[in-house]
């Protein structure tokens, strides 16, 4: 797989960190860590921000982690017109990382609370085309 099977719309087929979509195909969402430094990135890098170097390992961001913030996308941008309107969170994970993402429809919007505990679940969009959303 490449990039171009990430997400809704993608204009980026190529990419250093291209493992991040065949690990979630297999069901996992993944980060990188450093191994000189130890710093921990989501969305992955394959080149360290902190130290330069280009050792990096991955690791599985699994939680359950806390919602920090949300809001409501009533009018999304081009290519997202069939699933508006929309909820997205950002989750501080134990793992050490912060992710955003959308908040699953499953969740009833007027229970969602900063604090509350969320986990990452990959999704399948099309035969192609691969996500990840938060459920709890």
């Amino acid at each position: 797989m490449d990039f171009g099977n990430f997400g809704v719309v993608n204009f980026t087929k190529e990419a250093k960190s291209v493992a991040f979509v065949d690990y979630l195909s297999e069901g996992k969402l993944m980060g990188t860590e450093c191994k000189k430094c130890g710093k921990k990135y989501f969305p992955p890098r394959m080149d360290c921000a902190k130290c330069f170097d280009s050792e990096v390992e991955w690791f599985e961001i699994k939680g359950p982690g806390k919602l920090v913030t949300y809001t409501t996308v009533n009018f999304g941008p081009s290519g997202f017109e069939e699933v508006q309107p929309y909820t997205l969170g950002i989750v501080d994970f134990p793992e050490g990382v912060r992710v955003l993402a959308k908040i699953s429809k499953k969740i009833d919007p007027t229970s969602i609370k900063a604090g509350m505990e969320l986990r990452p679940v990959p999704q399948q969009l099309s035969e192609e085309k691969l996500t990840y959303e938060f459920e709890n």
